[in-house]
């Protein structure tokens, strides 16, 4: 009896301490929330290019910086149709936004999500509403001189791992993906690769069916990786949402001896249902949800129990604010987020921030070219991957450091609306 009560004093005390230091952690980031000077929303600036091809540096992505009356600056991104998000930024969110305090970012963020999904959901104008909020926590950190990890969370992964996403810079990984495996290895200890040999077939037969022919001709690198390196690396396989459900099970059961990290957007992402009977259909786990906009989309694929992976982009699902609802949700179901990253620059280093701090990350998406070839001529300070790791900037806000002169590049568009 005695120990009995021993005991259920002892867990009375170990909840007590967890929930002091909760209470402790709430109170302390409150007090440093308060240190934030007081300001508001002065000045709202973008800028973008016209086309990948207008800058050496392959530009697709929007920026978003916005000013205050004390001095500080936050920026944010979205993309790829910056001409629309850049207008949903002057002509319908700064009005709402000049004058504001910024660091009111949930209040902000519930009042303006609830204006533009009562018109229609997801959009340009939530993809605007992405940049703004990341623009925001940008602010805030800056503002409170910390990296935005430590608001959100803390440093619960110091380093986290990433796989590559062959984007265009060498080698064709149709041809020789062991050669763009071989250098990520050598170079940065990289052994996890993204591929998309099916989409060509998708392409031709306009998403309707695949031969069996087709189906051997996407193997081969698939095949070829497996073969060469085993089990040492990880293969994860893109789909672009280029099939109907009867080809991607036909497709899926194929890769099953190859047993690739995961199946990724094999269908549209609207379809819950079909999700769910192509997960039933294969072994192999399926990821989706980088395109997919606000939490109650995530709810709908999550209620199918489809996913083994839970993927977004911070610069189309609703911004950071939203980021760490859903990652919240898949945590409910014990499932691990990947987040996409092959946008703009400020996408993979806030989504390098949510990685820090939650604690149900898989894996985080790189591009060699990125990293190697276009971000040095942006950045000061580009992120590259070591022993096949990142790690967030320990810098104040996002950490990302735009070389002077960037904005003012000839071909850029830049636009300003002030109070």
């Amino acid at each position: 009896m005695e120990l009995a009560e021993s005991a259920s004093r002892q867990r009375l005390s170990r909840r007590e301490w967890l929930l002091h230091g909760l209470l402790a952690g709430v109170a302390s980031l409150g007090r440093a929330f308060a240190a934030a000077p007081a300001t508001k929303i002065t000045r709202i600036e973008t800028c973008y290019w016209p086309s990948r091809e207008a800058a050496p540096f392959w530009p697709h992505w929007v920026w978003v910086r916005i000013g205050t009356d004390s001095g500080h600056e936050g920026i944010g991104e979205t993309y790829p149709k910056n001409a629309l998000e850049a207008s949903a930024v002057h002509d319908d969110l700064a009005r709402w936004l000049l004058g504001q305090d910024p660091r009111n970012i949930e209040r902000l963020w519930a009042d303006w999500y609830h204006r533009l999904d009562y018109y229609i959901a997801g959009g340009a104008e939530l993809r605007a509403l992405s940049a703004v909020n990341l623009a925001l926590w940008d602010l805030l950190g800056k503002m409170l001189d910390a990296p935005v990890y430590q608001l959100i969370g803390g440093q619960s992964n110091p380093q986290i791992r990433v796989y590559n996403t062959c984007f265009p810079l060498r080698w064709d990984f149709r041809r020789e993906p062991e050669r763009i495996m071989q250098e990520l290895i050598d170079r940065y200890g990289v052994r996890a690769i993204k591929i998309w040999p099916f989409d060509e077939a998708g392409q031709r037969h306009k998403r309707q069916y695949i031969t069996r022919q087709e189906i051997e001709e996407a193997l081969r690198p698939v095949r070829k990786l497996r073969e060469l390196y085993g089990e040492t690396i990880d293969i994860l396989i893109e789909f672009h949402s280029f099939w109907e459900l009867a080809a991607a099970v036909e497709i899926a059961r194929a890769l099953e001896p190859y047993r690739p990290m995961w199946l990724e957007d094999m269908l549209l992402p609207g379809n819950f249902e079909a999700y769910r009977r192509l997960a039933q259909s294969t072994s192999l786990a399926l990821a989706a949800g980088e395109r997919m906009a606000g939490r109650y989309q995530f709810e709908q694929l999550l209620n199918a129990n489809a996913v083994r992976y839970v993927m977004f982009d911070v610069c189309w699902c609703g911004g950071l604010s939203e980021a760490l609802r859903i990652t919240a949700m898949a945590a409910a179901r014990q499932l691990p987020i990947a987040p996409h990253t092959a946008g703009g620059p400020l996408l993979f280093y806030a989504s390098a921030h949510l990685a820090t701090a939650a604690t149900n990350v898989a894996i985080l998406e790189s591009v060699q070219r990125f990293y190697e070839s276009d971000w040095p001529q942006i950045l000061d300070n580009p992120v590259v991957p070591r022993d096949g790791q990142i790690s967030a900037p320990d810098l104040p806000g996002f950490g990302m450091l735009i070389k002077p002169g960037v904005w003012e590049h000839p071909t850029a568009i830049r636009r300003v609306s002030t109070l």
